[in-house]
C-alpha cells in the first residue's frame, strides 16, 4: 500500500515510491533477491541513482569499472533533468503497453530493451557534449550486453517502448519521435554507403512490428503501422498501414496511435505499392 502522504507527492516522487514499494514486497517474498534489490533500488536515493548504478553494473568491463561508469551516468543524469523525464515516460510506456508487465520495477530491473534505451540516452548526451569516444564505448557495450545497436547521434523522443530489444538497430541520422513502439529485430537503417542524412524519420505514435526493416532517409508518418517482416523503402503516409516486401499500403490502423495499442495484426494484402 502507498505510504502516508502519497497523494501529496509530485508525480516523480510517486513513481519512485511505487517502485520502492514493489521492491520491498518482492524482497520480502523472495529472499534470494533481497540483497540485489537492496543494492539496486532500496538503498538508492532516486530513480536516477538506481538506474545509473544498475546500468553501470551491466556495462562495466575490467578496465572501465562500475565505479567509473556509475559516476559518468550520474553526472549525465544530474546535468540534464530532461533525461530523467524521458526515463519516467519510457517506464510508464512499458507498463502500459506490455501485457507481460504490470509493475514499474520490472522493466527497470530486468528488461534489456528499456536498459538499452536509457544507456543510449546517456551516450547521446555524451556525444552531443563532444565526448564521442566515451559515447562510442557506451554504444559498443550496449550492443554487446543487450543485443541492441543505437548510434549515439540518433535522436529519440520519450514514451518509447522497445519490446524484447534483441536485434534492434537504429542508425546515426535516424529520428524517433514521442510515443513510438519498436519490436524485436527492427532496423532503422541506410540503404548503402551514402553519407549525410540517410536514415528514417519515425513520427509520433508509430508502431513498427517485429522484424521490419525501414531503410533510407524516408518518413514514417504520424500514427502509421508497419507490419511484421516488412521492408520499407519509401515514405509511409500518416495513419496508414504498410506491409510486405517491398511494403505496400493495405489500409489504415484502427487507432490514432498504433504504438499505444500494440496490435500487430494487419488487413489482407492489397492496395497500392509504395
Amino acid at each position: 500500500m502507498p505510504s502516508v502522504g502519497y497523494e501529496r507527492m509530485s508525480s516523480e516522487a510517486r513513481l519512485w515510491q511505487e517502485i520502492l514499494e514493489e521492491a520491498r514486497e518482492e524482497a520480502d517474498g523472495e529472499p534470494v533477491l533481497s540483497d540485489f534489490l537492496k543494492m539496486t533500488l532500496l538503498e538508492r536515493d532516486s530513480l536516477e541513482d538506481a538506474l545509473a548504478f544498475h546500468l553501470a553494473q551491466k556495462l562495466a568491463t575490467r578496465t572501465v569499472t562500475v565505479v567509473a561508469l556509475h559516476g559518468v551516468f550520474s553526472e549525465v543524469f544530474a546535468a540534464d533533468a530532461a533525461i530523467g523525464e524521458a526515463v519516467r515516460a519510457d517506464l510508464r510506456a512499458v507498463r502500459d503497453r506490455d501485457p507481460a508487465c504490470n509493475r514499474l520495477s520490472v522493466p527497470l530491473l530486468y528488461f534489456k530493451g528499456f536498459h538499452a534505451l536509457q544507456a543510449y540516452r546517456v551516450a547521446h548526451s555524451l556525444w552531443s557534449g563532444g565526448r564521442r569516444g566515451l559515447a562510442q564505448f557506451v554504444q559498443n557495450r550496449i550492443s554487446q550486453a543487450f543485443g541492441v545497436d543505437i548510434h549515439p547521434a540518433a535522436r529519440i523522443g520519450r514514451g518509447i517502448f522497445i519490446d524484447h530489444g534483441t536485434g534492434v538497430v537504429v542508425g546515426e541520422t535516424a529520428v524517433i519521435e514521442d510515443d513510438v513502439s519498436l519490436l524485436q529485430d527492427v532496423t532503422l537503417g541506410g540503404t548503402g554507403k551514402e553519407s549525410g542524412d540517410r536514415h528514417p524519420k519515425v513520427r509520433a505514435g508509430v508502431l513498427i512490428s517485429a522484424g521490419a526493416k525501414v531503410l533510407g532517409n524516408i518518413e514514417i508518418g504520424e500514427g502509421a503501422k508497419i507490419g511484421a517482416g516488412s521492408v520499407v523503402l519509401k515514405d509511409v503516409p500518416p495513419h496508414t498501414t504498410a506491409v510486405g516486401v517491398p511494403a505496400r499500403i493495405v489500409g489504415s490502423p484502427r487507432e490514432d496511435r498504433p504504438a499505444l495499442a500494440m496490435d500487430q495484426s494487419v488487413p489482407p494484402f492489397g492496395g497500392e505499392g509504395i
